[in-house]
């Protein structure tokens, strides 16, 4: 294949005919392949690489837009199209194009992004910029507000993420942030508050949700030959979910 033709395509981990966790009513949701993120509670891994070995397949705007037509009577008034991941803006021209031909058919974009790759710099930013005209709607991960704590969490700094969710309240982009409470690394109150304040200081934010940790994913790392970071953490407690939402809720 070539290059300008992988630019027109995606690598896509997987889709979902009736989503109902990942936006606003049901949805048709389009998993794609790649993120440059590496977060020890992934449930997920088999998704970051943007190779084909894990099942992976190249596939074209309007091939997955006619898949997902299939499905729109179900959607009604709420529903729509998700593009999720690994991580979609590593694949920001097949997005381009895919969300122009989604809001050709007058259909609900949203993107489940945790930011990864943002940039001001060029060519992306002005793609991402194009991109917003034709997305309705972004579910942005915050996986911790402090810079080197994501660094542990992540691999990667949070600066460029917390500087797109920035930017995205500056253009009044709505976004729903979702945030993994994770014991012994995001679940402290100090860290809650952080992220309740950050939170607050924003002009477009929907919906906040709280995303329990699980440890529904490790098989996953084994079966890759990974070993998992988070071994012998538990997932948090009711009390301390509760208290996560009452911090920040808006």
């Amino acid at each position: 294949m070539t290059e300008c033709n992988k630019n027109a395509m995606a690598l896509v981990h997987s889709t979902e005919s009736f989503g109902s966790v990942d936006g606003p009513g049901v949805r048709f949701i389009v998993f794609l392949q790649g993120c440059p993120l590496r977060c020890q509670f992934c449930h997920n891994p088999d998704t970051w690489k943007m190779t084909e070995e894990n099942g992976a397949v190249w596939r074209s705007a309007d091939e997955l837009l006619n898949q997902a037509l299939r499905y729109r009577t179900y959607w009604k008034n709420s529903g729509g199209i998700t593009v999720s991941g690994g991580e979609p803006l590593l694949q920001i021209d097949f997005m381009l194009e895919f969300f122009k031909k989604a809001k050709e058919k007058g259909i609900h974009t949203v993107i489940d992004t945790a930011g990864g790759p943002f940039t001001r710099e060029e060519p992306f930013f002005s793609k991402f910029q194009e991109l917003m005209k034709y997305t309705d709607l972004l579910l942005v991960d915050i996986k911790h507000i402090d810079t080197e704590c994501h660094k542990t969490l992540t691999g990667r700094s949070n600066e460029n993420i917390l500087d797109m969710i920035r930017y995205l309240s500056d253009i009044k982009k709505p976004i729903w942030i979702r945030h993994v409470l994770v014991p012994e690394r995001s679940d402290k109150d100090e860290y809650l508050t952080r992220l309740a304040d950050f939170i607050h200081s924003l002009d477009n934010v929907e919906k906040v949700e709280i995303l329990p940790y699980h440890t529904m994913g490790i098989y996953k790392w084994k079966e890759l030959g990974l070993e998992y970071p988070l071994e012998g953490i538990e997932p948090p407690t009711k009390e301390r979910v509760e208290n996560a939402k009452k911090i920040l809720a808006i």
